[in-house]
């Protein structure tokens, strides 16, 4: 029997839908709460445990009550050892320290947690490398490369773990931003120590690469042919980063760099939108979103733009979303899929397939995305 030990952060992610970029501090869960986000985390931690449902009899699941981790447990099939205390609807990030401290007395074999960066620096403050972690990406911003590459790619590496078939472990980087500055466009990400993660490059996701510079060549073609292409009839999504940012500098209209934009006629309709707002804007209208990919990672939809949800991404469709990349960038992910983790595994599966990457004017590389 291998000792789980699961800690859910239920708050993790919350402020992605609506445009909060984080969910740091009570004053913006509170927020958060008021814009009408919901809580995202219990329901990918099941996505991950039903991964390792069929090797129950293997696994002793330890874990905090509730919303922490038990009500994920007892949905997917396990009986759970439930220790520690919680106040309902109020956990903070002691009660994750306090989990991690717990389960290390315990003895567990690996602690999988569901969170973002922020989840991960309180795991590491309570363990650091002295046992293994492994993180199911549920945060809005997650720099860190101790996650798997989304909720079942997490779980399907447990399920190797739990049968003895996962024999390298890696030191891998626990990373965190300045959520304030974030907000005001600025992205100040730091290193706070590292974590030891199971190892399977297939299952877990990069770091997240910054500060490579791209020609301005290349960016400005990617800007002048995506302008050049715009219909007057389409309502334009245009998501986060410094590539899509050149778009919205060579149109001259104000860009919120790590938010959603929304253009019309080649005229700015409104900046920084959350998933309410965006689905306001383009009901009943035809519209097209442009993204970029997250350089060192590669995701396309599911880091940084949870306004792009599932109910939007579905309204719009596969065939009118616009990848735009610098090729440098492109060379950050080493030939590997871009990916997609929307959370939904039916979108994640109509996103799926080859797209025509903007890598210039009128320049293009067929490119594979898959979940």
């Amino acid at each position: 029997m291998k000792k789980i030990g699961l800690i859910v952060n239920p708050i993790a992610g919350m402020g992605g839908s609506v445009g909060l970029k984080g969910s740091d501090g009570l004053e913006i869960l509170e927020k958060a709460r008021a814009l009408g986000a919901k809580p995202k985390s219990s329901y990918r931690t099941t996505q991950a445990l039903e991964k390792v449902s069929p090797f129950k009899d293997k696994v002793e699941i330890i874990t905090y009550p509730g919303e922490m981790g038990e009500n994920a447990a007892r949905a997917c099939g396990f009986e759970p050892t439930v220790i520690g205390s919680i106040d309902k609807d109020n956990t903070t990030p002691q009660d994750t320290k306090n989990a991690a401290k717990d389960m290390k007395k315990l003895g567990v074999d690996l602690i999988l947690f569901a969170g973002g960066d922020g989840t991960a620096r309180d795991i590491y403050d309570s363990v650091g490398i002295s046992i293994p972690v492994l993180g199911i990406p549920t945060g809005v911003k997650i720099h860190s490369a101790v996650y798997g590459q989304n909720p079942k790619r997490a779980g399907e590496l447990i399920s190797l773990f739990v049968q003895g078939k996962v024999v390298e472990f890696k030191e891998q980087e626990v990373m965190d931003i300045d959520e304030d500055a974030f907000r005001a466009g600025r992205v100040t990400a730091r290193l706070y120590g590292y974590l030891k993660v199971p190892f399977e490059k297939r299952f877990v996701q990069s770091r997240k690469s910054g500060g490579i510079k791209t020609e301005e060549a290349s960016l400005e073609g990617i800007a002048h042919y995506v302008i050049d292409s715009m219909s007057d009839d389409y309502i334009y999504v245009i998501g986060p980063g410094t590539t899509t940012r050149s778009i919205m500098e060579k149109l001259g209209l104000k860009n919120s760099l790590l938010g959603m934009d929304v253009v019309y006629q080649k005229k700015l309709l409104a900046n920084d939108v959350s998933e309410e707002e965006l689905l306001n804007l383009i009901k009943g209208k035809k519209a097209k979103i442009i993204i970029t990919i997250i350089g060192g990672q590669g995701h396309i939809f599911g880091r940084g733009n949870q306004q792009l949800s599932p109910t939007v991404l579905n309204q719009v469709r596969k065939e009118n979303i616009i990848v735009v990349s610098t090729r440098e960038k492109l060379n950050t992910i080493f030939g590997s899929p871009m990916l997609i983790d929307t959370g939904d595994s039916e979108t994640d599966n109509m996103l799926e397939g080859y797209y025509k990457v903007v890598v210039g004017y009128d320049d293009f590389i067929m490119y594979k995305a898959m979940s």
